[in-house]
């Protein structure tokens, strides 16, 4: 029954998709309002930051990625500003996990664990973006159509599987999720007069129904798979570094949520049950398992450039985990020390924030408009 009941979710899913690519498909179409709302994405900078965004505020870096999968299948986001806005998406899942530490600041020592743990997703996405925003920003610059290094690969390995340019009318997902799509464009053709106001309708619902599907999904599946996990984790899965990535990358895939499984192993962090050593490896295997969604969303979008967007969100979780876990001793290292100097003094959990989603973007987007205005 859960196997079945997942299979409407997934249908439902895959449905909130194509109704919110017919809205924005409407509304693109009758206003400039998406163009006006992306004006800067030639800063790549700001992509990278409304990624993190919109991540922060709807909570979920799987709702993030599907959503810019969406936009650039619909063509009101391009490419290039949709593979910076998935590394956005990618440290914007991390913030939940420093405030689910948060709750643990009168125990200082369950906060000093939590708040490394919840260290640990952030550093890893910084580093890695730290590494492949300006290797694909600056190799970006020498290719004909403004690719960096990594969108190229992606492409590449997007033509292999053998997608088009344009969306293919007869997608077999297309097909069978035309009835919720045409039942929705139908409800909003009827609640509105004009073709802007229904595409907004439309669109709106698409986003409800994702919702939606998501939050069935994690009710359905969260509960069959973390009830009793405290005995189990100490036990059996944080015993390796690879069975802690494998737990990390099959939850993920199952609750379709690595902001809920990074926020659940704070808390355990906190409280001892498993070591620190093992949150990371479990991150970054959370992480890879967020990509399933982008890729879920490409394929309800079969064109070259969604599959591109979602291919390139592997790809940057690959490359993390290829650099980070050997040298898994630098982020840490500088997590617990971090972490410490939070436990003693927890202002400099809240300067961490501040830091790093207040100073550092308003630094990063002053250097990047300064050297796209010398380009």
């Amino acid at each position: 029954m859960r196997g079945i009941y997942a299979g409407i979710c997934l249908y439902l899913f895959l449905a909130a998709l194509n109704v919110l690519g017919s809205g924005m498909g409407t509304f693109g179409g009758e206003s400039d309002f998406l163009e006006r709302a992306f004006a800067y994405g030639e800063n790549p900078f700001i992509a990278l930051l409304a990624g993190v965004l919109v991540t922060m505020i709807v909570q979920s870096s799987s709702f993030t990625s599907a959503l810019i999968v969406t936009l650039v299948a619909t063509g009101e986001m391009s490419l290039g500003t949709g593979v910076f806005a998935i590394m956005g998406a990618n440290i914007g899942t991390a913030v939940t996990g420093v405030i689910v530490a948060l709750a643990n600041i009168r125990i200082r020592r369950n906060f000093r664990r939590s708040f490394t743990a919840a260290l640990l997703h952030d550093f890893f996405n910084i580093l890695t973006v730290m590494v492949i925003f300006p290797v694909e920003w600056i190799t970006g610059w020498f290719h004909e159509t403004g690719r960096g290094i990594f969108t190229q690969a992606a492409a590449w390995l997007s033509g292999v599987i053998g997608l088009e340019e344009v969306a293919r009318p007869d997608s077999p997902v297309k097909v069978i999720t035309a009835p919720v799509v045409n039942t929705v464009d139908f409800i909003g053709a009827s609640m509105t007069s004009t073709a802007t106001s229904e595409g907004l309708v439309v669109a709106a619902l698409g986003l409800v129904l994702m919702f939606i599907a998501l939050i069935l999904m994690v009710k359905n599946l969260r509960g069959a798979l973390l009830r009793h996990v405290d005995g189990l984790f100490r036990n059996y899965f944080f015993r390796t570094d690879p069975r802690a990535y494998s737990v990390g990358l099959v939850s993920t895939v199952l609750v379709q949520s690595s902001t809920i499984t990074s926020s659940l192993m704070v808390p355990l962090a906190g409280a001892g049950v498993v070591r620190i050593r093992r949150v990371l490896p479990f991150m970054m295997g959370a992480n890879l398992g967020t990509t399933v969604t982008s890729v879920l969303a490409a394929t309800a979008n079969p064109m070259a450039a969604a599959m591109t967007v979602a291919l390139f969100h592997v790809m940057f979780n690959l490359t993390g985990t290829a650099i980070w876990y050997p040298l898994r001793r630098i982020p840490l290292r500088v997590a617990i020390w971090y972490g410490g100097l939070a436990g003693r003094k927890p202002s400099y959990a809240f300067l961490f924030l501040f830091g790093v989603f207040l100073i550092i973007p308003l630094v990063g987007i002053g250097a990047t408009e300064l050297f796209l205005s010398l380009r």
